[in-house]
């Protein structure tokens, strides 16, 4: 024998119905079969609606009930063909009862738990009468109203079963039936006065248990519209997919702590006989859903993820409570005689403190008895007001097998930690079959996607870009990002989306990424670019390993990164103007990073994609000292001098400089110096030396009317007056047999930059296009430098230095 109940999504239509009977007329053939039904779709809501609606207009409640009577008569007649006019008159008679018990509550103003109780199990006795004579037609089935076999206590909205009586009724009912297939109501039952009662949330599948156990049956089949019990909320964490077994106590824990599937009381009278609870699809008949039983198969330590959202924690706080006994007695007496129940406790070893966790919905009214209890200790300030904190949610790690592998709590810790995820209280029974985090509301999704990853997604890491700045540097990050995509997926087992991209004038998220093929007819297609809007939307979507990526040279984007740091959101950036600014504002960044466990990285502010800040970093962490930097660094600076000569104008060596992607936006900046003197000075200070920008010695080679100018237009204009200078310069070099070269350098904590000769002999002569070189001296490089050297400017090597600190981010 099989119990099988179906819940009210699985029986909402007719279609939906047919299924239900497919697959009991499938099962009927091997076992016989008790079927436990909800009400259809949401009837209930509607028929508690009404009857509330009724104390203020009956003929909005006679409105809502005609509403519901349609669809009953519709499915009687999509399903029933021999015998209609007998099933449509009893729930004609059925509908004319509520109608009665409507006017009644509106005559008397009054509705009492027993008239609600009455009213909600109208819903079980219509859905199983309809479905049972549909069956009928189709196999050996009958009708059996379960209030005639549940017998319960007179508490009428949430029963408690008198399950010595009911497995007595049970058993003898099923001893005489004959018939294949039973159909009977879920969630309802009665008094011993026949007063009908119902089983509270969940009652359904309550239900369902109490038949299984109270005839040992051989399984009890839960039907609903997911296949089984998911190792998180698959509307939360895309990644979740079904456990294919878990223990009972697993199961429990896991549907205490939200997993809505299931509800614990469920378990507990199929637990008692041992007998397996499958969770099954109505709608994907043929998955295997999840088998609840005694000794699971799947070994794996950590089963599930799940959280209860709208939480409050009351705190009961103060040294008078040290060594008293007595004080948790109270407090959880005056809880428990107002029915406010309590999902989370936790207690300091010191006595000092109890805190508790309740629904949102109760902690008023908690606070205000346990206020009156406490009064007295509160007055003589033995304790401290009772305090509340809302908007919180709970989350729990559940594993039979957690308690038998180490580590397992520090990892989950680690994990939200490192994500800036806070943790209100902590839980965990001396069983460790859950490990339970109270936190902040608004980062329960996060939560959940980040222990879901931590455990379940095994070396796969998913990051979250958020793009500001997509011209030529952007553009081609984005390409290369779309390109290696499947790459990184497979080989390093890195999931890369971009959720936000901006440029100057659009900005375009989509929660679930952005396709790379068509990202620029999105973002024409975005809203006006706002900064501060921007952070909104990255602080509001609160993903997991969140980078924000700076591809501009904007002063204003580089002012931000500070609020995304302190996010706990990391940063990438090309823009030069934040590690060059004060060096308490460097500094600043570098602790306010490392405070809240996110990366902060500029390779590409020297050099590019050549890895020049990371080499250097690594030198200082393994003890070495710089003292001498000798450098290269503007890739459009060598791109100039290597093509100018005088064959050559210096303003169409610029021009082409600046089309090929080498110099910044403003030209200016490369060629006046600022752009080199803001690399040296970040070289520096990355081999931990305080300096400022004016310290810097920088003998630009331009014309003052170069410099002076205002707009791209008036320098090139600067640069076409002055050729003769330009060309002088050229002149002066080449007599000597020696190169132009801007060079920056940076000798015992003072550093310059400007225009040198550079002989055949240096290493710098042969540096060709638009490479850059640097020459580390250090304690280990007395004599003979480090050399690093390779393309230092242009958008793809950018773009690359870029992507390159994207996955030292997703290495962490």
């Amino acid at each position: 024998m099989k119990v099988l109940k179906f819940g009210g999504s699985s029986v909402a239509n007719s279609e939906n119905i047919q299924k239900v009977l497919a697959i009991v007329a499938e099962a009927s053939q091997k076992d016989k079969i008790i079927v436990l039904v909800s009400a259809f779709g949401k009837t209930t809501d509607k028929l508690l609606a009404a009857a509330n609606g009724a104390l203020e207009d009956i003929k909005t409640s006679k409105s809502i009930l005609e509403n519901i009577k349609t669809v009953h008569h519709q499915i009687i007649e999509d399903l029933i063909v021999l015998n209609t006019e007998e099933v449509s008159e009893e729930i004609t008679y059925l509908f004319d009862r509520l109608t009665a018990i409507y006017e009644g509550i509106f005559l008397l103003q009054e509705l009492s738990d027993k008239t609600l109780a009455k009213v909600s199990s109208f819903g079980e006795r219509l859905s199983s009468f309809i479905i049972a004579n549909a069956a009928k037609e189709l196999f050996d089935a009958a009708h059996k109203e379960s209030r005639d076999l549940i017998l319960t206590n007179d508490d009428y909205l949430n029963a408690q079963v008198n399950f010595k009586l009911t497995n007595k009724n049970i058993s003898a009912f099923f001893q005489d039936n004959k018939n294949q297939v039973i159909v009977l109501g879920g969630f309802i039952s009665s008094n011993i006065s026949g007063d009908t009662t119902t089983l509270g949330r969940g009652g359904s599948d309550f239900s369902a248990s109490i038949y299984a156990a109270a005839l040992n049956a051989k399984e009890l089949q839960i039907w609903t519209d997911v296949s089984g019990m998911y190792t998180a909320n698959p509307s939360v964490v895309k990644e979740a997919f079904p456990i294919s077994e878990i223990s009972y106590e697993e199961a429990m824990e896991l549907s205490h702590f939200g997993a809505k599937v299931l509800y614990p009381p469920t378990i507990q009278p199929s637990l008692r006989k041992e007998i397996p609870i499958r969770i099954k699809n109505t709608f994907r008949p043929e998955s295997i859903g999840t088998l609840i039983c005694k000794h699971p198969k799947n070994n794996n330590d950590v089963k599930g993820i799940s959280h209860i959202e709208d939480i409050s924690l009351i705190t009961l706080e103060g040294g008078g409570m040290i060594g008293i006994p007595g004080f948790s007695k109270r407090l959880f007496e005056t809880l428990s005689q107002q029915k406010i129940n309590v999902v989370f406790i936790t207690q300091a070893s010191s006595e000092h403190s109890i805190c508790v966790g309740v629904y949102e919905s109760d902690a008023s009214k908690a606070k205000e008895l346990l206020d009156a209890t406490f009064s007295t200790a509160i007055e003589r300030k033995k304790i401290k007001p009772i305090s509340i904190e809302s908007n919180l949610a709970i989350i729990a790690v559940v594993g039979e097998s957690m308690k038998n592998h180490q580590g397992l709590s520090g990892q989950m810790f680690s994990a939200l930690g490192r994500n800036n995820v806070n943790i209100r209280a902590i839980a965990q029974g001396s069983s460790e079959k859950n490990i339970s985090a109270v936190i902040n509301k608004k980062n329960a999704k996060k939560a959940l996607n980040i222990l879901h990853e931590q455990f379940f997604e095994e070396k796969t890491k998913q990051l979250n870009l958020f793009i500001t700045g997509v011209g030529n540097v952007g553009e081609r990050f984005l390409a290369q990002l779309h390109q290696q995509s499947a790459f990184l997926k497979e080989n390093l087992k890195l999931n890369i989306r971009v959720i936000g991209i901006s440029n100057s004038r659009k900005m375009y998220f989509n929660t679930t990424g952005i396709d790379l093929t068509n990202w620029k007819e999105n973002l024409e297609h975005g809203v006006p670019t706002s900064l501060d809007l921007f952070r909104e939307k990255v602080k509001e979507a609160n993903y997991r390993n969140s980078v924000f990526i700076d591809n501009t040279a904007n002063q204003q984007v580089s002012e931000v990164y500070e609020k995304y740091l302190r996010e706990s959101i990391s940063v990438v950036t090309c823009n030069k103007i934040a590690c060059a600014s004060s060096f308490k504002n460097y500094k600043n960044l570098k602790e306010v990073s490392k405070k809240y466990n996110a990366s902060f990285l500029f390779e590409t502010n020297v050099g590019a994609g050549l890895p020049i800040i990371d080499t250097l970093k690594n030198l200082i962490n393994s003890g070495d000292r710089v003292h001498k930097i000798q450098a290269v660094l503007s890739g459009s600076l060598n791109f100039v001098f290597n093509n100018f000569n005088e064959n050559t104008t210096f303003h169409n060596v610029v021009a082409a400089a600046q089309k090929e992607g080498y110099t910044e936006p403003d030209p200016k900046i490369d060629l006046s110096g600022v752009d080199v003197a803001r690399k040296i000075l970040i070289l520096a200070r990355e081999s931990g030396y305080q300096l400022e920008l004016e310290d810097i010695s920088n003998n630009s080679f331009l014309p003052k009317d170069s410099l002076s100018s205002s707009t791209n237009e008036a320098f090139y204009t600067s640069l076409t007056k002055n050729e003769s200078h330009f060309q002088q310069m050229y002149s002066a070099a080449n007599e000597n047999e020696c190169r132009l070269k801007y060079v920056a350098e940076f000798i015992d904590g003072k550093a310059n930059v400007g225009l040198q000769h550079i002989s055949s002999a240096h290493p710098f002569y042969n540096l060709e296009g638009s490479d850059n070189i640097v020459l580390f001296y250090t304690d280990r490089y007395p004599e003979n430098p480090l050399i690093i050297k390779g393309a230092g400017a242009g958008a793809d090597v950018t773009a690359s230095g870029i992507f390159a600190d994207v996955i030292r981010i997703a290495n962490k």
